[in-house]
């Protein structure tokens, strides 16, 4: 599905007949655009795959590259969308594997001259086959400090999509962001079993709310909502949600994929693209993730807590301190 709208093409159109009149070759300029492709099983706007289109659109805008995309691709549509993708010219694919890990593979060995940018679990497969993940272990513990400076009740609901390494590290790192300033607090922790159902996931929220949960962790659409019906606190994850939820979202952990997709833009352009571990790019250290302005929570959050917050941010930039990487299953501790 190309993003392209039909009055962008009469604009490109028009534009490409000036620069014949003017006498420069439209052809030779799109040779030093890169055409990349992403394919997405869930909308654009859901926060993972967001934060990847976000940053395509960037380049694109910049003029390094043309950028077609698909969303809501299925599971059993996957790898035909990836193949008419890669004959289709495109020299940078960009994805989520995780539910689709060897039909992926098979697609990039049958077109070892695509380059390959998959969110994945797995390693990176020679040659061309590259994986990223959402690293932003760092600013979820920053998060996990604030809410466990904030909640009153000492209870704590988290509500994620799948038990997966990329959403397990992310909570057992709040969980233990929270731990460090508040010893005492207790965890409620429930999957949906879905990236996409936010009716789903706010009645999981409400379910822990009525059992005593006073602040919760939104790794999922509709958990704020839930939050903000019942007039309690929320902690956003991946992207910043706090201009919908000025009295409900206090924080997030905002994940940057600007430093990746650049990378390997740069990589492909340059011909230097090969199989490779890019996780390291969503990390604070690279500017692929930060903990997000308190904005509307900047008055009420008690200077000592965000002295801590600020203490911890500065250790772990510098390298004195480091947060785990723990991506077992997180496990409930509230009774």
């Amino acid at each position: 599905m190309s993003l392209f709208s039909r009055s962008r093409r009469v604009a490109l159109a028009a534009g490409a007949s000036l620069l014949v009149l003017s006498g420069i070759s439209p052809s030779v300029l799109a040779q030093d655009k890169l055409k990349v492709a992403a394919i997405y099983t869930v909308p654009f706007e859901q926060q993972w795959v967001s934060r990847i289109h976000k940053a395509l659109q960037a380049a694109e805008a910049r003029g390094e590259i043309v950028y077609v995309a698909s969303e809501n691709v299925s599971n059993a549509d996957y790898e035909r969308v990836m193949r008419e993708y890669a004959t289709q010219g495109n020299q940078l694919i960009v994805g989520e594997s995780f539910a689709v890990e060897a039909a992926a593979r098979k697609v990039a060995k049958d077109f070892p001259n695509v380059a390959f940018l998959m969110g994945s679990s797995g390693k990176p497969q020679a040659p061309n086959f590259s994986v990223f993940d959402n690293y932003i272990q760092e600013p979820a513990y920053m998060t996990g400090m604030i809410a466990g400076g904030l909640t009153k009740s000492n209870k704590i609901g988290l509500v994620g999509g799948f038990p997966i390494p990329e959403v397990n590290r992310l909570m057992n790192a709040f969980m233990a962001g929270a731990k460090e300033v508040n010893p005492n607090v207790e965890f409620m922790v429930t999957f949906i079993n879905s990236w996409f159902d936010p009716p789903k996931a706010k009645e999981a929220a409400f379910a822990m709310v009525d059992r005593g949960a006073d602040i919760l962790y939104a790794e999922r659409f509709g958990v704020s909502d839930a939050a903000k019906e019942r007039g309690i606190l929320a902690i956003g994850n991946v992207i910043n949600t706090q201009d919908q939820y000025p009295e409900t979202v206090v924080a997030s952990a905002l994940w940057n994929m600007e430093p990746t997709i650049d990378q390997a833009l740069k990589a492909v352009k340059s011909g230097q693209f090969k199989a490779e571990d890019y996780g390291k790019f969503s990390m604070m250290k690279y500017g692929g993730s930060e903990m997000a302005p308190y904005g509307t929570f900047e008055n009420k959050i008690p200077a000592e807590l965000k002295a801590k917050v600020a203490d911890r941010e500065k250790a772990i930039l510098a390298e004195t301190f480091v947060v785990e990487i723990d991506d077992n299953q997180p496990k409930p501790t509230a009774r």
